[in-house]
Formats: structure tokens, sequence, C-alpha cells
């Protein structure tokens, strides 16, 4: 029985010159003695004293301290990389810093607010009131009823003089003025008048400090720019600024006086798209050298109109202010009538009453005569139909008192044509102040 010893057997197998070991092979015998080698090193240092340990945590000491100083060095551009994370713009801080540019803008429009706004005051209408009735004691209290605005136009001594609107102080018992530091100031009345809507009040000028200049409202040119100053709805809204052009000149609208629907007079007054709305009558239109060039007046209130605002012209208003400051109202001339407009006439009254030609449709109809007034003594009548005056055509009431409060003075001769059953006829009358009658 022949057998083999398994080693001796691979021995020669592997000694046989005929079988050639490939090259992984010996890449891998090589590798296998490298590492017996090395396992009987480290058998041998363990013998010695621990060395092979406190290799090992030497070295995991170095990496630890190297990984570290990585992670500490590689911090800052991960967290930039996160997302939802913020740095300053210098990147030295976690807080957010916003840039801001200060830059003070100067216009033809804020030098003309920064000249003119000063004048402007709020103005505070107080009226007595009374309440309760037939089964409550009635009361009577003093009650803010309206509020408007105002312009300082001089100071004269220890007083300044504020003109404004007549709508504004109308039925007032006190006034009180509002100056641009929120100080008040009680006001008297100087004087009013209803047909031009102006009026002046009087302040102590002891914290007056900018007076208004006035501008010259003829030179005004269409489409030129112009402001509003004011209080629109009240004290709130104090020194509101509002920006616009002349959008008109010369523009007449009608205005009720007595509250009875019927237009009694023509205001003469500029256009502008300016916001002017209520708290704003009164207020001041400037031109851009801050120059008061109108009073703000009115606006036409409805919801198919937009940008119609309108103020009375500073040249038709100063010699109003004028003679209020002087005497306290308008003297105006008179001649001692009252008056109805033929188009009101029904044609029935025109024929039977008047009897006047078929072909006059327009003019002014004498409804009464004052005794002892310039009309009486010139001998006008009842029922006359006044068509002409002084040369000039008249188809209404306006156009009567345009003529008597524009053009004459009190003390004026005045020739007029009217038609008396059916006649025309020419009579001349001497006009008297309205006080006389």
């Amino acid at each position: 029985m022949g057998y083999f010893n398994e080693d001796d057997k691979n021995s020669d197998f592997l000694n046989n010159d005929e079988i050639q070991k490939s090259p992984l092979q010996e890449r891998l015998e090589r590798e296998e003695k490298e590492m017996q080698e090395k396992r009987s090193k480290k058998k041998g240092g363990g013998s010695g004293g621990g060395g092979g340990k406190g290799g090992y945590f030497f070295s995991g000491l170095v990496g630890v301290i190297i990984g570290a100083l990585l992670v500490w060095l590689m911090l800052p551009g991960l967290v930039n990389q996160m997302p939802g994370t913020t740095t300053g713009s210098s990147g030295k801080n976690d807080e957010t810093t916003i840039n801001q540019v200060a830059t003070e803008v100067t216009t033809d429009v804020t030098s003309a607010v920064d000249k003119a706004s000063g004048a402007v005051v709020g103005i505070t209408n107080i009226q007595e009131v009374t309440s309760g009735g037939f089964w409550n004691q009635q009361t009577t209290q003093d009650t803010e009823t309206g509020s408007g605005s105002g312009v300082i136009y001089k100071v004269d001594g220890d007083k300044a003089f504020i003109v404004t609107n007549n709508h504004v102080i109308e039925g007032a018992k006190q006034l009180e003025v509002t100056m641009q530091d929120g100080s008040k100031e009680e006001a008297q009345l100087v004087g009013s008048d209803v047909w031009t809507d102006l009026a002046v009040i009087s302040i102590s000028s002891k914290n007056v400090k900018t007076v208004a200049t006035f501008g010259n409202s003829d030179v005004l040119k269409q489409g030129e720019t112009v402001i509003a100053i004011g209080n629109p709805l009240g004290l709130e809204f104090y020194g509101s600024v509002t920006t616009g052009v002349v959008s008109g000149k010369d523009r007449s609208v009608p205005v009720d006086l007595n509250g009875d629907k019927v237009a009694d007079w023509q205001q003469e007054v500029l256009q502008t798209d300016a916001a002017i709305n209520p708290g704003n009558s009164g207020g001041a239109l400037v031109n851009l050298a801050g120059e008061l060039v109108g009073i703000n007046s009115m606006k036409i209130a409805e919801s198919s109109v937009e940008g119609l605002g309108f103020s009375i012209p500073i040249n038709s208003a100063i010699p109003i202010i004028e003679e209020l400051e002087r005497n306290g109202e308008m003297k105006r001339p008179t001649m001692g009538i009252s008056l109805v407009d033929l188009t009101d006439v029904p044609a029935f009254y025109q024929q039977q009453t008047l009897k006047l030609p078929q072909d006059i449709t327009t003019g002014v109809v004498i409804t009464d005569v004052v005794g002892n007034s310039p009309a009486s003594k010139a001998g006008v009548q009842q029922y006359d139909v006044i068509v002409e005056m002084d040369g000039d055509k008249i188809e209404t009431s306006i156009d009567l008192r345009k003529h008597l409060y524009n053009d004459k003075k009190i003390g004026d001769e005045l020739t007029m044509k009217v038609y008396r059953q059916g006649k025309l006829v020419e009579v001349t009358l001497t006009l008297t102040n309205s006080d006389s009658l």
C-alpha cells in the first residue's frame, strides 16, 4: 500500500518544474509572508512592555486632532451653503445689514409748499345747539358744527387777518383757529359776504410766523401747475397738499344762496383738478412760486364727476377782502326791487298779465318795488320786464346782479330798458346803498 504524506505530496507537486506559478499566486504568497512577518514582530514587541498599544493610541490621537482641525476650517464654508442661512454683507457676523441711502429731494412743489403752508390754518365753527323737545327739557350747548381752512394774509400790530369762505364761518357763535404747531387761538369775525362766499376773521398775531404772499391770478395759464393746501375732512388731515393744474379760467358756476334750489348768483372761479374736499374750503391755491392765487371754495360732488374743483381768483377776492376789513360788509348799490326770471313765468301770464310781444322770451320781471327806493323814484313799476341795462342785454336775474355788483358803484346812474304793458320804456335811476332803504 503506498500512502503519501499530504504535505510531501503537495510539496512535490508544487516543486514540479513542469508546473509554473501564475503572477497572482506569486503575489498572494508574497503578501501572506509579509503578514506573517508583521505578526511575529508585534508579538515580539508585546513582550517588551506594551509599545504596540502605545503606538495605536498615539496614532489615534493624531487622527482625532487632524480631523477636528479639518472640521473647524471647513465649518464656515459649510454653514454658508446650508439652505435658509443668511449672513451679513461683510461676512463677519450673523446679523443681516440693510444699507440705506438718504437723499433729500427738493422740487418746485416742495419749495412752494415750504413757503406757503405756514400761512394756512384750520378754522372750527362752534355753534349753540338746542336739544330736547316737547317731552324733555330743552338744553343748549356749544358744539363744533364744522371745520374748514383759512389763509393768514396780513399782520397789523397785535392782530393777524385771515381770509376764508363765508360758508365756513356762517352761523358761528364762536370761531377757533388751529395753527400749524397745533396751538389754538380764539378768532373774531371781521366781516363776511354771502355773494362772493368770502369772509375775514382776526386772531392775535403773537404766534404768527408766516404770512401769505398775494400773487396775480390774471397771469395764470391754462395747464399751469397749482397746489391746494388745506384741511380735508377736518383737522385730522391738517395741512394736506394736493397738486394739479389750472383746468380753466374765467369760469362761472351757478350758486344757490338761499337753499331754494334755484341759482341766485354766478360765481366767477378758477377751475382746477387739484383735489378739493370738504374742509379744504377757505384754503390756499398757490402757484409754483408759493404765491396765493386763489381761495379754494367748492367742488362738484357727483359720482360721474372727477377732478372738478373751484377756487375764487385772488384778483377778484382782494377788493372784497379790503372792503370787509374796512367796513365789515360789502356795500353794494341797490335799486330797491324784487325779481323773478321771465323763463319762470308761465306763458299764459306772459301774454295776459305782462302783455309781452311773442318774440320776447328772456328778461327779468319786477315783482315788487320798495317805497322811496331808487327804482320807485325813477317811476319803475310792478311787472315791468327788464331787458337791457346800460346797453347790455339782460336775460336773467344773474345777468342783472353781475352788472349791478361788478360794473356799478353807489351813486352811479343806471339806464334800463323795460317792457311795460307791451311797450318798450327807458328809465334812469341813481343807485344807492341798501342801508338807506
